[in-house]
C-alpha cells in the first residue's frame, strides 16, 4: 500500500495482492463507471425514507430534497437528517456519583466458577448505574444546516411548498444536485463533502437570493439519552451552549455540551452576516446582490477551546476533493457487473450492491467500529456492537480494500484495558472483548450483551483477512499480542468436562440467536465452529511467526465438543430438546445454526450433508418475519457453500420487510431502525463469496445458478477462508 496525494486529498492506493479476477470472456475489464452510474439515485418527489448522504467514512451529512437539512422534523421518522463524526461523543454529568461496579451481579453457571457480569438492574442505585452507563457516553449530532425559504407573503415555506423536485446523487463523484421550485421560482443546490476533512460544501443558485428569500439556518440540538437521537431535540438545556464570533467571510461557532467541545466554522465569499435567533439557533443571510451563494462548513474537535479556523477550504476545493476521492474509490478494489444477466432480479441486485458500497464508504471507513446506523443517527445510543463488526467491515478486505478496514482494528488496542479487566473479573485469561461499547472500548450494561461470546473471534478473523490480502508480516507482529491474548481467553473460557473428555462452551452464554437463556445454554453450533476455527488460525499465526504452537489452545482445538445432532439435523444448542417443531421457541431471530457454514469453512467441524438437511428444514419452519437484514445474505452464503445457488439468490430476495432496500440503498428494518448498515455489509460479503468462492471451495460464481441467466462478470475479489 502506498500513499498518493492529489491536490490536498490523500488517498490510499490499495494493493490487490492475491486478489482473484474473473470475467465471462476472460478478457474484458469491467466498465466501472457505467456500472456505478446506472444506479445514480434520482428523486422527483418528497420521500422521507429517501434522504441522501455525503461523507468520507469518518464524517457524514444527510440531506432532504432541498440538498441541505431544511426540514429535519419532517424527516425524523424516516431517514433522519444527521450530521455525525466518529469523534463526536458526550456524557451527561454523573451527578449521583454512580460507579460501574454498581452494575455488576454474580453468576455461577457451571457450579464452580462464580463471575461478575454487568447487567441492567431493576431497582435502586444499581438501576441508576445500569441506565447511566448504558446511555453514556452517547454519540452526538453535530448540528443541522438547512435552508429557510420565505414565500412571497413573508411566511416560511414548509415541505409541502417544495415543488418540481429533481434531485440526483451522482455516485461516481459523491455530489448531490437538488433542483426544486418555490412558488414557481427555481432553486438549485449542489452539496458535497470533503474526502478527508469533516467538512461539507454547498452552492445555492436562485433569484430568491436577491430578494432575501433564502437564508441558511444553523441549529445545534441537544443530545438525548434514548435509544435513538434523530437530531431534532431543540429543547433548551443549560449545558448546551454556542458562542459566535465573526469576521469577513467567516463565522466561528464555539460549541460546548457539558465537557464536550468542538468548533463549527462556516466560510463564504461576499457579503453575509450571521444573527442569533435562539440559544443554539442562528441565521446566515447571504448577500442579496448575487444569485449564487457558496459556503463551506468545517467541523473540528476541540479539547481546549483553541480555534483552528480554516482558510484553505472553499466550495470548489471540496467539490474537487469529492470528485477525485470517489473516482479513486470506485476504481480500486473489486467490482461486479450484472449487466449481461437476464434474470429479472439481476438489475436490482446490482443496484443494492453499488449503493451498499457507496453507503459504507460514506459511513463506515474510519478509525472505529461503526454503530448499526452509521453516521446518520443514533441507535443504541450511538454505540458500536462488536459482535457485528464482521458483518459491517469484513467486506472491505473481501473487496480488495484492506486499507479501509485496518484503521478500525486500532479500536482493539484502545479497548485492551477493558477487555483484560473483564477477563480477570470473571476468572479467565487473556482478553474478553465487550459487546456494546464506544471509541475507547468501555463496557455497557446489558442483560444480553454481557453473555454473548461471538464477538470474541472477530479480531482474529479480520486480522487474518488483512494478512491474506497483504501478506505483511509487520502487520502480524503489530497485532500478534492482541490475537494471542484473544485466543488465551477463548481457550480458558472453554470448560472441560471430565465425564465426556471434551471442552464445552457454556453454560453461561447467549448465542448469536439471542432467544436462548444464558442460564441453560451451552454448545451452540456457530460459536463452537467459530471457536475451533479461530483458535486454529491463531496457531497458524504462531507458525508464520516461527513460534511454537500453544499447547493450551491445541488441547481445546482437539477436544472441543462437536456440533449436536438430533434427527439428522444440527441443533440450535446442545441443551435444546427440539429446535424445529412448530411449537419450538427457537425458530425466530438469526438462524444462527446456518452461521456455522456461512462465513466459516466446513473444515473438520461441519458435515455438509447434515448442514444441507438443516438448511432445508430452516427454510421451511423459520419465522422469517422475526429476522434481521443481515440474516438474508448470511443464509445466501451458507447456500453458496452448500452448492445451492438458486437458494442463495432466493435468500437475497426473500420477501420480508427487513430485507427491504430503499431508494437510497439503505436496508430498512422497521420504524425504529429505518436504516441498518449490517445488512449492506453482509450483502457485499455474500457477493464476494458467491463470485470468488472460498479457499476451501474455490469454484468461481459459486453462488449463481448455472441456468444461463446469471452471466456475472467480476474482478478483484479476495476469497473467504
Amino acid at each position: 500500500m502506498k500513499l498518493i496525494t492529489i491536490g490536498a486529498v490523500m488517498l490510499f492506493c490499495i494493493s490487490c495482492h492475491g486478489a482473484h479476477s474473473n470475467s465471462n470472456n476472460g478478457k474484458d475489464k469491467i466498465d466501472r463507471k457505467a456500472v456505478v452510474s446506472r444506479h445514480d439515485v434520482h428523486l422527483t418527489e418528497v420521500d422521507t425514507l429517501g434522504s441522501l448522504t455525503v461523507g468520507n467514512g469518518k464524517f457524514a451529512y444527510t440531506v432532504d430534497v432541498t440538498g441541505l437539512q431544511s426540514f429535519p422534523v419532517a424527516y425524523a421518522n424516516g431517514v433522519p437528517l444527521g450530521t455525525q463524526s466518529e469523534w463526536g461523543w458526550h456524557s451527561f454529568p454523573n451527578d449521583k456519583h454512580l460507579t460501574f461496579k454498581e452494575t455488576l451481579d454474580t453468576f455461577n453457571f457451571n457450579g464452580n466458577h462464580p463471575a461478575l457480569y454487568s447487567v441492567q438492574k431493576k431497582t435502586g442505585r444499581g438501576k441508576l448505574a445500569s441506565d447511566y452507563f448504558r446511555a453514556n457516553p452517547q454519540r452526538i449530532q453535530l448540528g443541522n444546516i438547512g435552508l429557510v425559504l420565505l414565500k412571497k407573503d413573508g411566511s416560511q415555506a414548509t415541505l409541502l411548498d417544495i415543488k418540481d423536485i429533481n434531485q440526483t446523487l451522482n455516485l461516481w463523484t459523491g455530489i448531490i444536485t437538488s433542483q426544486f421550485k418555490l412558488e414557481g421560482t427555481p432553486v438549485e443546490v449542489i452539496t458535497c463533502a470533503d474526502s478527508s476533512k469533516d467538512a461539507i460544501g454547498f452552492q445555492i443558485k436562485s433569484a430568491l437570493l436577491k430578494t432575501g428569500s433564502i437564508k441558511v439556518r444553523f441549529r445545534y440540538p441537544t443530545p438525548m439519552t434514548s435509544f435513538a437521537d434523530k437530531a431534532v431535540n431543540y429543547a433548551n438545556y443549560a449545558g448546551n451552549t454556542t458562542s459566535l464570533s465573526q469576521k469577513d467571510g467567516q463565522a466561528i461557532f464555539l460549541r460546548k455540551i457539558d465537557t464536550t467541545q468542538y468548533n463549527v466554522i462556516a466560510a463564504w465569499k461576499g457579503q453575509a452576516a450571521v444573527t442569533q435567533k435562539g440559544q443554539n439557533d442562528f441565521l446566515l443571510v447571504p448577500d442579496t446582490n448575487q444569485a449564487t451563494f457558496a459556503c463551506t462548513v468545517d467541523f473540528q474537535p476541540s479539547h481546549n477551546s483553541s480555534l483552528n479556523p480554516s482558510t484553505a477550504l472553499n466550495f470548489a476545493a471540496i467539490k474537487s476533493h469529492s470528485i477525485h476521492g470517489w473516482q479513486h474509490f470506485w476504481q480500486s478494489g473489486a467490482a461486479v457487473d450484472f449487466g449481461q444477466c437476464t434474470d429479472k432480479r439481476a438489475f436490482e441486485l446490482e443496484r443494492r450492491v453499488v449503493l451498499s458500497q457507496y453507503l459504507l464508504r460514506v459511513q463506515e471507513a474510519g478509525n472505529n467500529p461503526p454503530q448499526e446506523t452509521g453516521l446518520t443517527y443514533n441507535s443504541w445510543y450511538g454505540k458500536p456492537h462488536m459482535e457485528m463488526i464482521w458483518w459491517h467491515m469484513a467486506q472491505w478486505a473481501l473487496w480488495g480494500r484492506p486499507a479501509l478496514l485496518s484503521p478500525a482494528l486500532s479500536w482493539y488496542t484502545r479497548a485492551k484495558g477493558t477487555a483484560k479487566a473483564i477477563a480477570e473479573r470473571q476468572g479467565y485469561k487473556g482478553l474478553r472483548w465487550p459487546k456494546m461499547t464506544d471509541n475507547q472500548g468501555r463496557e455497557t450494561s446489558s442483560n444480553v450483551g454481557s453473555f454473548l461470546i461471538w464477538q470474541e473471534p472477530h479480531l482474529i478473523y479480520l486480522a487474518e483477512l488483512i494478512y491474506q490480502d497483504t501478506h505483511n508480516l509487520d502487520f502480524m507482529k503489530k497485532y500478534q499480542d492482541l490475537v494471542f491474548q484473544t485466543a488465551d481467553f477463548m481457550a480458558s473460557f472453554a470448560t472441560y468436562d471430565s465425564l465426556t473428555g471434551r471442552f464445552n462452551l457454556g453454560k453461561g452464554i447467549i448465542p448469536a440467536q439471542e432467544c436462548f437463556k444464558a442460564s441453560e445454554t451451552f454448545n451452540s453450533p456457530y460459536e463452537l465452529a467459530y471457536w475451533k476455527w479461530a483458535l486454529q488460525t491463531a496457531q497458524n499465526w504462531r507458525t508464520r511467526l516461527q513460534l511454537q504452537p500453544n499447547a493450551d489452545w491445541q488441547e481445546v482445538i482437539d477436544h472441543l465438543a462437536p456440533l449436536s445432532i438430533q434427527n439428522g439435523l444440527y441443533k440450535g444448542a446442545e441443551d435444546v430438546a427440539d429446535s424445529y417443531s412448530p411449537s419450538s421457541p427457537y425458530t425466530i431471530d438469526h438462524p444462527a445454526v446456518l452461521m456455522a457454514l456461512s462465513m466459516l469453512p466446513a473444515g473438520s467441524t461441519v458435515d455438509t450433508a447434515i448442514m444441507s438437511k438443516t438448511f432445508d428444514t430452516v427454510k421451511k419452519v423459520w419465522h422469517w418475519e422475526h429476522t434481521w437484514g443481515w440474516d438474508f445474505p448470511m443464509v445466501a452464503m451458507t447456500a453458496a457453500r452448500l452448492h445451492k445457488p438458486e437458494e442463495a439468490i432466493n435468500a437475497l430476495f426473500k420477501d420480508v420487510k427487513t430485507n427491504t432496500y430503499l431508494v437510497n440503498g439503505h436496508n430498512y428494518q422497521d420504524g425504529r431502525l429505518t436504516i441498518y448498515l449490517p445488512g449492506n455489509g453482509a450483502l457485499l460479503s455474500a457477493i464476494a463469496l458467491m463470485c470468488a468462492g472460498s479457499k476451501e471451495d474455490p469454484e468461481h460464481n459459486l453462488g449463481f445458478p448455472k441456468n444461463g441467466q446469471w452471466n456475472v462478470k467480476w474482478e478483484g475479489f479476495e476469497q473467504l477462508p
